[in-house]
């Protein structure tokens, strides 16, 4: 069998997962999918994630808020678990999200990657703690309350109605139909990525030296790759 740098390796595994899931058909941009598969190969590495972190969700605001721009994948499975709708905040815009912060009061959605928490009974109902990985872009994300939670402005006939979802207050606020769906696949230390086209946004979860630990040509599968950082 033909031997496989590393980042070809790497390259291979995501096509594998992309198309395993039928994620192009859901609309998750092949792109957006790759930066959140090595955002969270980082976050594994760095031990910021469950052991049995399995689950990746990714929120794509490069799309409008009538699409259903949240996806939930299982890596391990190669499958897409859900794909639904999510709200975006206030002072990010209406149909589509282009403004992004970090600040208290903004009521704009800040950008990055999340590791999620615990659990909590708050003014939406059963609710999820969320803390930012990126310092200066979603690391206020605790001292904001920036949650994710349900809200009943988050379906279609807010669509029917006005065009759009309604908008939180910089949460990404989902339906009640799939919240506790939602909230049960991805506490305790799973991983969230809100993504947009952004210049002003950069991660350090984003390079690509984790895959320095797959510099020796591998010649198996790429199956590996993930066992090899689970």
């Amino acid at each position: 069998m033909k031997k496989l740098t590393a980042t070809t390796a790497f390259v291979t595994y995501v096509n594998d997962i992309y198309k395993a899931a039928d994620l192009a058909t859901s609309g998750l941009d092949y792109t957006v999918f790759q930066k959140a598969l090595t955002g969270y190969y980082n976050l594994k590495g760095e031990n910021k994630l469950a052991d049995n972190s399995s689950v990746i969700t990714i929120v794509d605001f490069d799309k409008s808020s009538s699409s259903k721009r949240m996806w939930i994948v299982d890596v391990l499975k190669r499958q897409l678990v859900l794909n639904t709708w999510v709200a975006h905040g206030q002072g990010s815009g209406d149909l589509f999200a282009n403004r992004f912060s970090n600040n208290a009061d903004s009521h704009e959605s800040s950008l990055g990657f999340y590791v999620t928490d615990d659990v909590y009974m708050g003014k939406h109902g059963r609710s999820l703690h969320l803390d930012g990985m990126d310092k200066g872009f979603n690391s206020n994300a605790r001292s904001r309350a920036i949650v994710l939670h349900s809200a009943a402005y988050v379906c279609q006939s807010t669509i029917n109605q006005i065009g759009r979802l309604g908008r939180s207050f910089g949460c990404p606020a989902v339906s009640p139909e799939v919240s506790n769906q939602i909230i049960d696949l991805i506490k305790g230390k799973n991983m969230l990525y809100i993504h947009a086209n952004n210049n002003a946004y950069n991660s350090k979860y984003l390079n690509d030296n984790f895959m320095a630990q797959f510099a020796s040509p591998v010649n198996e599968s790429l199956t590996q790759v993930s066992k090899a950082v689970m």
